[in-house]
């Protein structure tokens, strides 16, 4: 596997010119002065002793600045070769500081198939202070040039798309964003900076849900602003501190041993979807399958482009509809029934009542048929042979049990990724 770009570090990221498997491990992460542990020690401190006032060691206080969190912020950045890198408390705190960049009458376009916690964040939470929106296809050129309008100050982007699986264009919508004087923004959460860089393509920021690959095990919860564009790191480093939705020091350190086997752990991953993704696409009662790295895909070529892999990520439906999607996720015993992804676990779920609950009734309604799958590290042919276990025709009682579990009328789903 190739990765995506040259794997070398970005200007002012650190660890500039070493390979991204030599930065995941050292930029940020040299050994303790005071001791020489090589790992970093979690600082729990909230506040700094200061020689005099205003005079100190580079900290004051722990929400505007924690040497653990400087640790991650270093390291993430250096990943996606950005000059600057904000860690936060989620995914959704990250994305929430960077749309604050917005004002009261801006607009935004989002992906009409974005994740459902993005659109819940833009059209009920900002969409309240005066910010309006657009979904458009970001597949098609044409329909983003009908969405920018003069007020609109930010083009969004995920790409792979979650759960549909779509493949945007980072150059071309930067550049489209850049000359219409929007800022352009790149959930690289699915890709991850070992597969892809936006920064590199052009983008102005990108965000992530460390949560999910950069994380990599389910223990942990946190998020990442990073880019290169001076004025937006001011404004992004303002926020963090002055809403304070920053992770804690352990929260930090536990993403630091993340970063440390995110580029072996995506070699595996996505080996094994590759795989899972061509048998899919054979099943019978399979009517379609979601993953880039199929010839068939219809972003496979700009895929194979600007990634240096496919993602782990593969969604798909069933031909039978609902009723057999939910079969299929009742019924698996090596995939875990749950939300999030990107873990060593693999997991599935059924996007339309869970993760993409808060679309439904939406233009980004996703189809009750689908099936998303976050490929982990067990063995393929158990994997393999659980869904084929769960494809053939599981229990009425399991199917019922997960329906029940899935729809809580009145009550919308938290959308955990």
């Amino acid at each position: 596997m190739r990765e995506g770009g040259d794997g070398r570090g970005g200007p002012g990221a650190g660890g500039e010119g070493l390979g991204f498997e030599t930065r995941a491990i050292h930029a940020g992460q040299e050994p303790d002065p005071a001791t020489g542990a090589v790992v970093p020690p979690i600082h729990l401190a909230s506040t700094y002793a200061q020689e005099e006032v205003g005079v100190h060691r580079g900290f004051e206080y722990s929400r505007s600045g924690n040497p653990t969190r400087r640790s991650l912020e270093t390291a993430i950045a250096a990943l996606e070769g950005a000059s600057h890198g904000f860690a936060f408390a989620s995914g959704m705190a990250a994305e929430d500081a960077v749309c604050r960049m917005l004002k009261p009458g801006d607009h935004v376009v989002i992906p009409d198939d974005a994740y459902g916690g993005t659109y819940r964040l833009v059209a009920r939470v900002h969409s309240d202070y005066g910010i309006d929106f657009s979904p458009a296809d970001l597949t098609r050129p044409e329909r983003v040039r009908d969405a920018l309008g003069p007020r609109t100050k930010m083009l969004w982007v995920e790409t792979p798309s979650n759960p549909m699986l779509r493949i945007a264009d980072v150059a071309a919508l930067s550049e489209m964003a850049r000359a219409h004087g929007a800022v352009s923004v790149v959930d690289n959460t699915f890709a991850t900076p070992y597969l892809q860089r936006p920064l590199e393509l052009g983008a102005d920021v990108v965000v992530h849900s460390t949560t999910k690959y950069i994380g990599g095990h389910s223990d942990v919860v946190g998020g990442f602003v990073a880019t290169s564009n001076d004025a937006v790191a001011e404004r992004v480093g303002f926020l963090q501190n002055a809403t304070g939705a920053v992770p804690s020091p352990f929260d930090c350190y536990m993403l630091l041993r993340g970063v440390k086997t995110l580029a072996v752990r995506m070699e595996r991953q996505c080996a094994s979807a590759a795989a899972i993704a061509e048998y899919l696409a054979g099943h019978d009662a399979v009517a379609s399958v979601n993953y880039p790295g199929l010839d068939s895909h219809p972003g496979h070529v700009l895929a194979s482009r600007q990634m240096g892999a496919f993602g782990a990520m593969v969604s798909f439906t069933l031909r039978e509809g609902e009723d057999a999607a939910l079969k299929v996720v009742a019924s698996t015993r090596v995939f875990t029934l749950a939300e999030s992804l990107g873990a060593v676990e693999s997991l599935i779920e059924h996007p339309a009542r869970m993760t993409h609950q808060s679309v439904a009734g939406s233009p980004l309604a996703v189809d009750p048929a689908l099936v998303r799958l976050s490929v982990g590290l067990e063995t393929l042919q158990d994997l393999i042979l659980d869904l084929e276990r769960a494809l053939a025709g599981p229990s009425g009682a399991g199917a019922a049990a997960a329906s029940g579990a899935l729809s809580r009328p009145g009550r919308e789903s938290p959308s955990g990724g």
